[in-house]
């Protein structure tokens, strides 16, 4: 038989109180639905639970072996209630994100650690990936990503400023080989790919010229499915890399990268948190939220 969760209840009620108004009472409904209820109850179980009176009321042998077990276990299951209602008056619990790999900002420390520190009760679970996938389905309570990518039925949250991708290279590839002064150009230099795996097909370069997309498909002597390893490799002269300027930001400040093509390279908007929902946000969700506007890089 199906678990009437709401008949055991009511019978556990009139098995404490030993009484059905009194039960009734306590239940904030009439002596006859509590009856009712009580008698839909073991006519589904095909036995007597109670005998009664017309004053009070007494348990029979399965009446006294279903509470002693029922009882316990409702309990259980209010302080389980209980405890799930407690997560929304403050912040805690795992918040489980799913970021980006070029997502520099973000993934700098800084935002997490100054929210962390905000929020002991919260336990962050960061996943770095780059795979499209639902962050619903795997379990995620958000996610953070360039906002040209995001499904248009979630909620997103900006987290950056507008951002560019460069192709950048080592002053002593420059001094080899010379400035390309054109996109066009890229597919006779050696370039330093990204593609999500081996045997797929390298990511295409997008510029853009004359308020028009253009984008190339570099030679694949050199690819990779790592960002950073990409700009160490420009760093190291291994040819011209292409990428989000935050992540090569450092090395041109050294230095030790020179962008190129900064002309073709529009502004787009940048990264963002997104989640599926402003229904009943878990305040854990909702703090992280509330740092990130708190703390956003322009």
């Amino acid at each position: 038989m199906t678990v009437d969760l709401n008949a055991l209840t009511v019978f556990v009620t009139v098995a404490e109180q030993k009484n059905f108004r009194a039960a009734a009472d306590c239940l904030g409904v009439t002596r006859a639905a509590v009856s009712q209820i009580m008698r839909k109850l073991e006519e589904s179980m095909g036995i007597a639970l109670v005998n009664r009176t017309t004053r009070s009321v007494s348990l029979t042998e399965a009446g006294e072996r279903l509470y002693a077990d029922a009882a316990p276990a409702l309990a259980g299951l209010q302080a389980a209630v209980e405890a799930a209602e407690n997560l929304r008056d403050r912040p805690r619990g795992q918040l489980n994100l799913a970021v980006s790999s070029i997502a520099e900002s973000f993934l700098s420390g800084d935002l997490l650690a100054s929210f962390a520190e905000a929020n002991p009760e919260v336990k962050i679970h960061v996943t770095v990936t780059d795979d499209e996938f639902d962050i619903v389905a795997g379990g995620y309570d958000a996610g953070v990503r360039l906002g040209e990518v995001i499904a248009q039925d979630m909620i997103a949250l900006p987290v950056s400023g507008d951002q560019r991708q460069l192709a950048v290279a080592s002053p002593a590839y420059i001094e080899r080989h010379g400035a390309p002064q054109h996109p066009r150009e890229l597919s006779l230099r050696r370039c330093i790919g990204w593609r999500t795996a081996a045997g797929v097909a390298s990511y295409r370069w997008e510029f853009a010229e004359d308020g028009k997309e253009l984008s190339v498909a570099v030679g694949d002597e050199i690819t990779t499915t790592d960002m950073s390893l990409m700009v160490r490799l420009a760093i190291a002269g291994a040819g011209i890399s292409f990428g989000m300027e935050e992540s090569s930001r450092g090395p041109i400040d050294r230095g030790e990268l020179v962008p190129l093509l900064e002309d073709f390279c529009p502004r787009f908007p940048g990264f963002y948190l997104y989640y599926p929902s402003r229904r009943n946000m878990a305040p854990k969700l909702r703090a992280l939220m509330d740092h990130l506007r708190r703390n956003r890089q322009p």
